[in-house]
């Protein structure tokens, strides 16, 4: 999930929102986004569409940041199984947080990285589109969500 307009990630999220079911912790999904929002683009670039997060900016701290970064990404993942989400999508949360933690840590490249590996949209969307799915009450094919 590297780039995208942001209101077509927000849309996408509202549809997956409106196939939830009932019991699903409102209040919860809306901290997940906006700690996805701040560590993925809440600052846009001067000039430009692009918008990066706090996690390539406190990735340019080394060591320190990308832990740091990584230990937040790490709430959505704890929210999401607090919430019922399957452990293949836990998994493959992990996989992206362990992603953006290895590679944002390599000097220079990670700062690039990790303002162009949005991970945690992409951990929000994976944990909204499992608790959608579970619901069964879509009835909407399921987009790929590896695909933006």
């Amino acid at each position: 999930m590297a780039t995208g307009s942001t209101d077509d990630f927000s849309s996408e999220l509202e549809k997956l929102r409106d196939d939830l079911p009932a019991a699903v912790d409102e209040a919860a999904i809306e901290r997940m986004r906006v700690v996805a929002h701040a560590l993925d683009e809440g600052v846009r670039v001067p000039g430009t569409d692009f918008k990066i997060g706090l996690d390539p900016i406190v990735g340019i701290l080394p060591g320190a940041g990308d832990t740091a970064a990584a230990v937040v990404s790490l709430y959505l993942v704890a929210e999401s199984a607090r919430m019922g989400v399957s452990r293949s999508t836990l998994a493959r949360m992990l996989a992206n947080v362990g992603i953006d933690a290895v590679i944002g840590s390599v000097p220079l490249l990670g700062v690039i990285f990790d303002a162009f590996w949005k991970a945690n949209k992409w951990n929000l969307k994976l944990a909204l589109t499992d608790l959608a799915e579970a619901s069964g009450d879509s009835t909407d094919e399921p987009e790929s969500v590896l695909i933006d």
